[in-house]
Parts: C-alpha cells; sequence; structure tokens
C-alpha cells in the first residue's frame, strides 16, 4: 500500500511539473493544471469516448509551463506596474494597460524547455494524424469554465494552425490573450485576482467543419432553465460565427425524456439565416477566411434530423455524467462540430453552464409590459426580462468609450470585446447572432435582456431615441416605442398549499410554455390548436392539400414564402402543428396535456391564407359549421387528416403520450362516435397506447345526455362560455346582450352541477377549462363544492385561485 501510495505521488507531483500533458491524461479534477476547457476534453476522451461520443485529440500546455514563462521571464513584477494604473472603469485605461500587458508576454520569447515539450507535443498528434496536420489552438484559463463562471471567449482561439512554427506562435499569442481588454475586466468583475489566475493552451486535431457545418448547444433551455430540453444551434463552417454572433444559425429543440426512451422528439426547427460561413483560408496571409453561403444552401437546415437527435443524446449523456461526477445537477454548454470529409459528428469543447443553474429555485419571477406601443424591430429574446433607456447605436467596438451607463446597446453584434460596457447597459439589440452566442450567454450571466439576430435594428433605431426592450413576451424579442411602464412580480413557492382539486392551466403558445411550465400546477387542462395555427401556419389547411388550385394569387405567394421549404405543402401543417403540441406537452411531461381538436368557427377559417375558396358563409358562425361536425364532412375530412397525423407524430414518434384529445362542440353521442371513427381511421384509436379522448362538455345535450357521452369519451372538459350563452340563448359575441352574459347566473352553475353529478356516476373525469374560474374566486368555490376534479385556469390567476380552493377544500 505504501509503495501505490508513493508512485500515486510521484504520478501527481510528475503531472504538476509537467510543461505538457496529453488530453487522455488529465480529467475534469485537473482544473487548476490545465483549466476548465482541457481538463473537460481529457474527462470527455476517458470516460465518454468509449460510450460513443466522438471528441478530437489532443494536448494541453499546463498552468505550471505559464507560471514558469512568466517567472522565468521576471514579467509579474513588470505586470502588476502596469496593472497598478488600471481604471477598470475607463475604458480607455483598459485598452491602454491590455495592450501593454499583451506586448510584454509577445515580447517575450518561451524558455527553450517549454519551446520543446510544445514541440514534442505536436509531432506526437502528427504521429497520428499525419505530418503538420491542422489544429485548434484554445486558451482554458484556470478559473474558466466554472459552474458559476464561464469566462467564455475571455482569451483567444486559432484554428487551422499549421506547422510547428504555426503552433508555437498561437500559443504564445494564446499566453498573452489572458490579458485581453475583456478578460481583465470580467476577472475584475466577478473578483478573481490577475495574478493567480493562470492559462493553458490546448492543442486539438480540428474538425473540418469548415466543408460542413458547426455549432453550440445547451442540455438545458437557455431562457426559461427548463431542464428537459436541449437546444442545439447550427451554421455552416467553422464554429467561430456561431460563438461570437456573427451569424443566425438553425436552432433545434429536442426533448430529452422520451429522447433517452428511443423517440424522435424534435419539438422545433427554426431556419436561420446563415448568410456567411468561415472556412479554411489556403494561401491567405491568415489562418481563416468567411465567405457568403449559397442563397439555396442557406434554405436548408444545416442538420439532419438524425444529426440533431444524435447530438440531442450526446448532450444529455455528458450532462448526466458531468452531473454524476459533481454531485449535482449540472446544465452543460456544448461546441460541436461535423466533419465535411467524413460526415463525422464530433464535440469539441463542454463547460457548465453558467446562468440558469445559479438561479433561486423557489422565487418566480415574471416580467410584464403594462402598456404597449409601436414595434420598431424583433428578433431572439434573450433573457426573460425589460429593459429601457436611450438607444446608443455603436457600430466600432474602438468607439465603445461613447457608452453611458443605463443607455440600450445596438449593435451589429455583440462579441467578448464589447463587454466592458456591456455590464453598463440596461438591455442589447443586435442585428446578428443566436440564442448560444456567447454575447447572449454573457447577458444573461449579467442579468441583462437581449435580443438579438434583429436584421436591421442599427439602422431602424437611432442614438438618443427612447425605447423599451421586451424579451418578456415568448422567444421573440420586441423592441417598442418609448419607455413604457413594466411590472415585476416576484412569487415565493415553497409554502404554496396543494389541493385536492386538480389545477391545471389553459396554454396556447408554445414559445411560452416552457415558462410557464415553472408555474406549480398538475398539467395542462385546455391546449387549443387555434393559436399554432393562427400564428405559426397561418394557411388554411386546404389551401396547403390544393395549392395547385387556388385562386387568390396573393395567397399563393404568402404561402409560397412560408413554405418555401416544402415540396408537399400539407406536411409544412403536420410538421408545424406538431411541434408546437408537441414542445406544450414536453413542457408539462409526464402530466395530463388535454389538446382541443380545432375549433375554429367557418368565418375564422376563412381569414387563414387561402381559406375564403373553402369555406362557406354563414349568418351564424357561432352556432354552425364548427368542431366535431367538421371532422367526418368531406368537406373538411382532409383537413382533419392533418390534424390527426399531427397528433399520431406527437404521441408515436415523439413518445408525448400524455396528450389526451378532446372534441369540442359535438352535439350528439352518435356524432362522437363518428369522430372516433374517423380518428381511428388515421390510426389514432381511442384505448390504443393509452389514448384517451374528451369531449368539451359546452351544449346543454352534453349534459342532458352526459350518460350517454360517457359511453362514448373518457372524459369531459366544460367550456363555460359556450355552455353559458347556449343555456341562455345569446350570443356572446353581440354587445346588444352582452349584460346578460354571466357564468354565475343559477341556470347555468345547475347546468355544470348536473353534468359533474352525472360525470361522477359514471366513473368519467370531468373538469373545467372556460374563464369563468380564471374571473371569479366565488365560481371556483362553487366548482369545488360540486366536487369537480380539475380546475384549468389561465396562468396569471392560476396561484391566487389554489390559495382560495385550498381555503375551500380545509373547509
Amino acid at each position: 500500500m505504501l509503495q501505490t501510495a508513493a508512485a500515486t505521488q510521484s504520478t501527481s507531483t510528475a503531472k504538476t511539473r509537467a510543461f505538457v500533458l496529453p488530453f487522455r491524461e488529465v480529467g475534469i479534477t485537473d482544473i487548476p493544471l490545465v483549466g476548465g476547457k482541457n481538463a473537460s476534453l481529457g474527462e470527455m476522451l476517458q470516460q465518454l469516448s468509449p460510450k460513443g461520443i466522438s471528441v478530437p485529440d489532443g494536448f494541453a500546455t499546463t498552468a505550471h509551463a505559464y507560471r514558469y514563462f512568466v517567472e522565468i521571464a521576471g514579467l509579474e513584477a513588470k505586470l502588476r506596474q502596469l496593472f497598478a494604473e488600471l481604471d477598470i472603469e475607463d475604458v480607455l485605461s483598459l485598452r491602454q494597460v491590455g495592450k501593454q500587458a499583451r506586448s510584454l508576454i509577445l515580447q517575450t520569447p518561451f524558455p527553450d524547455e517549454l519551446q520543446e515539450a510544445i514541440v514534442q507535443g505536436y509531432h506526437q498528434l502528427c504521429e497520428r494524424y499525419g505530418a503538420d496536420t491542422d489544429v485548434a489552438v484554445r486558451s482554458s484559463a484556470t478559473a474558466e469554465d466554472l459552474p458559476d463562471a464561464s469566462f467564455a471567449g475571455q482569451q483567444e482561439t486559432y484554428l487551422n494552425v499549421h506547422g510547428v512554427k504555426g503552433v508555437l506562435e498561437a500559443c504564445h499569442k494564446c499566453f498573452a490573450s489572458i490579458f485581453t481588454d475583456r478578460a481583465i475586466s470580467y476577472r475584475q468583475l466577478r473578483g478573481f485576482d490577475h495574478f493567480e489566475v493562470a492559462l493553458s493552451v490546448g492543442v486539438q486535431k480540428m474538425v473540418r467543419s469548415d466543408l460542413a457545418a458547426s455549432g453550440v448547444m445547451f442540455s438545458i433551455d437557455t431562457e426559461t432553465g427548463f431542464k428537459d430540453a436541449a437546444l442545439i444551434t447550427a451554421a455552416y463552417g467553422l464554429g467561430e460565427n456561431v460563438v461570437q454572433g456573427a451569424v443566425n444559425p438553425d436552432e433545434y429543440l429536442v426533448f430529452k425524456p422520451t429522447l433517452k426512451q428511443g423517440f424522435r422528439p424534435i419539438l422545433e426547427k427554426r431556419l436561420g439565416s446563415k448568410e456567411i460561413k468561415m472556412i479554411y483560408d489556403v494561401g491567405g496571409s491568415k489562418f481563416t477566411k468567411n465567405v457568403p453561403v449559397p442563397p439555396e444552401q442557406r434554405r436548408e437546415f444545416a442538420l439532419t434530423d438524425d444529426e440533431i437527435l444524435t447530438l440531442g443524446r450526446w448532450a444529455a449523456e455528458i450532462e448526466d455524467h458531468y452531473s454524476n461526477v459533481r454531485g449535482m445537477y449540472t446544465p452543460m454548454d456544448i461546441e460541436w462540430a461535423k466533419d465535411g470529409m467524413t460526415d463525422e459528428l464530433f464535440i469539441v469543447q463542454a463547460r457548465p453552464e453558467t446562468v440558469q443553474s445559479q438561479k433561486a429555485q423557489n422565487v418566480l419571477r415574471n416580467y410584464e409590459l403594462k402598456e404597449k406601443s409601436v414595434v420598431l424591430v424583433k428578433g431572439r429574446a434573450v433573457g426573460e426580462m425589460i429593459g429601457q433607456g436611450k438607444a446608443k447605436v455603436i457600430l466600432d467596438v474602438h468607439k465603445i468609450d461613447q457608452f453611458k451607463p443605463g443607455e440600450v446597446l445596438v449593435t451589429n453584434r455583440t462579441d467578448p470585446d464589447w463587454e466592458p460596457i456591456m455590464k453598463k447597459a440596461s438591455a442589447i439589440v443586435t442585428n446578428q447572432g443566436g440564442r448560444t452566442c456567447h454575447a447572449a450567454i454573457i447577458a444573461r450571466e449579467m442579468g441583462i435582456p437581449a435580443i438579438v439576430g434583429c436584421d436591421n435594428a442599427t439602422t431602424v433605431l437611432q442614438t438618443g431615441q427612447e425605447v423599451t426592450v421586451s424579451c418578456a413576451e415568448g422567444e421573440e424579442g420586441r423592441v417598442y416605442q418609448g419607455l413604457l411602464p413594466f411590472e415585476i412580480k416576484e412569487v415565493a413557492l415553497e409554502n404554496l398549499p396543494r389541493t385536492r382539486t386538480q389545477i391545471l392551466m389553459n396554454v396556447g403558445n408554445p414559445e411560452e410554455a416552457f415558462s410557464l411550465s415553472a408555474i406549480p400546477n398538475d398539467g395542462v387542462g385546455l391546449a387549443r390548436m387555434e393559436f399554432i395555427i393562427a400564428n405559426h401556419i397561418q394557411a388554411h389547411p386546404l389551401a396547403l392539400l390544393h395549392f395547385d388550385q387556388l385562386e387568390d394569387e396573393l395567397a399563393r405567394y404568402k404561402i409560397s414564402e412560408l413554405t418555401a421549404q416544402y415540396e408537399d405543402k400539407a406536411q409544412f401543417f403536420v410538421d408545424k402543428l406538431a411541434h408546437g403540441i408537441g414542445t406544450i406537452a414536453a413542457a408539462f411531461y409526464p402530466k395530463p396535456v388535454v389538446v382541443r381538436l380545432s375549433d375554429f368557427k367557418s368565418n375564422e377559417y376563412a381569414n387563414l391564407l387561402g381559406g375564403r375558396q373553402f369555406e362557406p358563409h354563414e349568418e351564424n358562425p357561432m352556432i354552425g359549421w364548427r368542431g366535431a361536425s367538421r371532422y367526418y364532412d368531406d368537406r373538411y375530412r382532409e383537413g382533419f387528416a392533418l390534424e390527426c397525423q399531427a397528433m399520431k407524430r406527437v404521441r408515436d414518434e415523439m413518445g408525448l403520450t400524455n396528450v389526451i384529445l378532446m372534441v369540442p362542440f359535438c352535439r350528439t353521442p352518435e356524432e362522437g362516435q363518428c369522430v372516433l371513427e374517423e380518428m381511428a381511421h388515421h390510426g389514432l384509436v381511442r384505448g390504443e397506447n393509452g389514448l384517451q379522448v374528451y369531449v368539451m362538455c359546452e351544449l346543454p345535450s352534453n349534459v342532458i345526455a352526459a350518460d350517454e357521452f360517457s359511453a362514448v369519451f373518457d372524459g369531459f372538459s366544460i367550456g363555460s362560455n359556450d355552455l353559458t350563452q347556449l343555456t341562455l340563448g345569446l350570443d356572446r359575441d353581440s354587445s346588444l346582450v352582452a349584460r346578460l352574459f354571466d357564468e354565475r347566473n343559477h341556470s347555468v352553475k345547475r347546468m355544470i352541477a348536473q353534468a359533474i353529478a352525472t360525470a361522477k356516476q359514471y366513473d368519467r373525469k370531468i373538469g373545467i377549462c372556460g374563464q369563468a374560474p380564471s374571473d371569479y374566486p366565488e365560481f371556483a368555490r362553487f366548482l369545488v363544492e360540486q366536487g369537480i376534479d380539475s380546475i384549468s385556469l389561465n396562468p396569471d390567476s392560476v396561484l391566487k385561485t389554489m390559495l382560495e380552493i385550498a381555503e375551500v377544500e380545509a373547509g
């Protein structure tokens, strides 16, 4: 045992004193030796490569090598003298000190023994991959990629480096980059001592993504902190453009729990513009260059579905591994690349995510605009917050000294060179970039709302213009004209009561689903298809099915634009609807999510693109051709088939069997049976694979014949709006009788009480998804007293009504 301990001690000492270590000889415990980035690469090569995750090999210079260089050259005293004069709040002072510090290091040659160690490490890499192999040379600071501080992009990276001379020069530049302006500012901000931090350099075999694609992925949703989704971004060429925010990449969302079960749960595919790509600069004066991407390639996704799913699986496995190693949940920020010569995927970096993982989990914070105005520009929202102030348009990083605290920074893109002023901004708006560029990462880390990928922000917004930047309305961020009032609400979640009555939510917008799922709930009582069809699809399903026969030229043009990637226009409908419903179902998985099949009225269907050609004119669409009556009718049967295909994909391909389907406006049990037969024809068989089908209880016939409907359906959901208007015989769209519309009317309450009693008698679930319990606490109290199983509420009234119900149940 003594000999073993001595051998281990000797190995550890040798490691500590080495100038260079192969990746395969370091692991996650070696951050003090080789920095977070290189320690993580070694960890993955040792632990995850055997499980099929591909990581390019390489070697690292050590922290000892950096400190040896600084000590032998006597640099520390000179550097300390420089930093004594630094005023971190003065951009010009920061710029001057940073430049002098970097020059000092670059003008000091490497000691011979360090140079020899780097050359030997590179030669060993060449023995494996070929002479003068191309490598990426990346900085890895010992305070980098920690769970509570990312230091993302603070030091330099050099790609497509060849030969001994090139590697030595790149390593020297990396050493100097420990004193980039942004790194100095970031360390000072986070309380790190400049002279305690050391720099390691990773030399890693290049992945030829210049011939294919690359990007960044997170094992967590970056904006909401939703733990079960992996966000993947992709663009053509080398990955620096995605990381630096120089392109608007594709975005993909994958649901991890059912992915691990073998399903194919791609929740969203969003096409990015991908205007440029970074490639090797063969024979040029630089290592790399940017070139335009051909328009036809920009209109295609950079990854296939199989590749998206592979990366999603890897993200989940990497997250699981690091969570086990650290003994706590550890979401990950990962860079990937695809080799265009072999078509293989590789992981080139992985680090702990540093924003959502650090947030307090027991406090719910919501930002809400109290007014709206003209929307000036739109883009991808970063951070679920609102900021405002005077816009400051700056296109050149050398002019950042003009920026004043509290202004809204507007620029082409925000890479880390802008970091010294980012912390002073009330918000950030950029033309370029995606949600995973490290400017977005730093903005989240600093708690600043940012909107990226706006395309035209620097031309539309003017310096001095007062604006409100809202990232609190879903995935799309909006810049509004003027300083608008907004509210911040905080709710402590730890002491909320749980109720016997299930508290569900009404959710229509998939973009809000992840954030809404953080509100205490028992699932979704009403997910409306109409929002997705109207906002994401926009076209009438029959107009897509019969596109070549469309008579409306403007509708043809708009549909062509929407479906540019689709030869089969109808497939666009299926994909968009499946992605939207899949996202809502995933957000609340494995809790039940009740999805109501389409319930547009004929006049609403007519307003969709191409819709007027396929819809009749009705004098009173409210009680006309809507809901169940459409699904088995030859005039709409084809359209309903698309809905069924989308729902079958959500349940069978994505594995989201928590979806319960619900039939609206079903007038008779016989009509209900017709709908079930139509659904079965398209593979949605009640009872098969656990499929439940509910019916809306919104017509007097649903109440009167509730016993017969119980034989056809698995449950009921009371639609109090329609039930009220049809019980009282009034049109709720008519202002003339609006004063008579009240769900609390005695007749309506008697109908609801009868429906609940009959459902209980026949052992069927019954809930309510109408507006009334959200608006009237006393109505919610009445429902609980009747013994209703669940109440589905608008999100903003969940907590208030939950407390009311708990009080009723307590007696």
